[in-house]
């Protein structure tokens, strides 16, 4: 670990010293490339500059136990007392920050929210937890865009919609919420006060570049349409909407939000890249990995992972036995400590997989 982390600081100072070379801020390009990757490994550098600092320190007091001062000698020991675990927390999180790195973690997404089984009860579901994620998206200053919509015109509910969240790091805050999300509650409709569940699912996709997913023009079929609105009121009388299929895969992405075609086309064009990298990656995942253990992070849709019992004030998420009683203030938007804990929790998972791997 050690030798890694030596390779790791002197590549750090040499990235250091090409950002200062003139010659270089002339390539704006490439200085960006240069200061990114510096930017990427300075957390871990200056975390392994704190652990020998704290390793010296702790060196120091050890030697201070030889004297025969007794004064000395309490002070040394009350020291070393206190960096002993010092030094094992740094050295924990050194581990952590070695663990091989999510290469979406710095992506933006793309977020699917579809009604599933509930009928009116799970496309108002939509709209609440898709009003829960903009509400998470304005504390973290992210900017969302949505694609598209499918409105049910029946208590604001949404039988499907699809956006775009940019942002620092919008993956690896929301990678975990991709599955199936439970509610369990009387519905509004309801007239003997029984609870009711429904369910709704969440797909978050990395967002792709044109560079990770190359698509032929030759393998599209666009075709485009008049908008519509809820119960079929047209929107506009232009043929603005565009629907893509990707004839190899029959992939088929709709996007009508933009009153320009050539808008639409481009979006559309996002979240099908998005699409059809997630497949690959499943595809290449599902090669690699021995286990469901390492399936880490992959988005099972087919998984219920979280449920939201409205009666009970109660969120749980199935995956990691989290048990939230403050589900009222996870609709308006706090989820950073049920993704905290997941976060958490499959790190763990990645440091005892590394031991065993060791």
């Amino acid at each position: 670990m050690f030798d890694r982390l030596d390779q790791l600081e002197a590549r750090y100072e040499d990235l250091g010293r090409q950002m200062s070379d003139p010659t270089l801020v002339q390539d704006q390009k490439k200085f960006q490339t240069v200061a990114k990757a510096h930017r990427d490994i300075e957390p871990t550098v200056e975390k392994f500059r704190e652990y020998r600092k704290i390793k010296d320190g702790l060196a120091e007091a050890r030697a201070m136990l030889t004297e025969t001062d007794l004064d000395l000698r309490a002070m040394a020991l009350e020291e070393i007392t206190g960096l002993e675990p010092k030094l094992a927390a740094v050295e924990e999180e050194l581990k952590i920050l070695l663990l091989p790195k999510d290469p979406n973690d710095d992506k933006n997404i793309i977020i699917e929210l579809r009604a599933g089984t509930g009928g009116d009860e799970a496309a108002i579901f939509v709209s609440e937890i898709f009003r829960m994620y903009l509400r998470f998206a304005e504390q973290h200053k992210w900017k969302v865009e949505v694609l598209s919509t499918s409105e049910t015109g029946i208590g604001g509910g949404m039988k499907e919609v699809t956006a775009i969240f940019e942002g620092d790091k919008v993956y690896s805050q929301m990678k975990y919420e991709s599955g199936v999300h439970r509610v369990q509650r009387v519905p509004a409709t309801e007239t003997q006060g029984r609870v009711h569940t429904s369910a709704i699912t969440v797909a978050v996709l990395p967002e792709a570049e044109e560079v990770d997913v190359k698509i032929e023009a030759k393998d599209l079929r666009i075709d485009t349409f008049c908008s519509s609105g809820p119960g079929g009121q047209s929107v506009n009388t232009t043929y603005s909407a565009v629907r893509i299929t990707h004839i190899p895969t029959n992939t088929v992405v709709s996007c009508q939000d933009e009153k320009s075609q050539i808008k639409n086309r481009e979006k559309g064009m996002r979240v099908l890249r998005a699409r059809l990298h997630e497949v690959e990656a499943e595809r290449i995942h599902q090669e690699q990995a021995k286990d469901r253990k390492q399936q880490v992070g992959t988005g099972d849709r087919s998984e219920k992972i979280r449920t939201y019992n409205f009666p009970q004030n109660r969120l749980t998420d199935h995956r990691i036995g989290l048990t939230n009683h403050q589900l009222n203030m996870v609709m308006e938007g706090l989820l950073q400590p049920t993704i905290d804990a997941l976060t958490a929790h499959y790190t763990a998972e990645k440091l005892k997989a590394e031991a065993t791997a060791a």
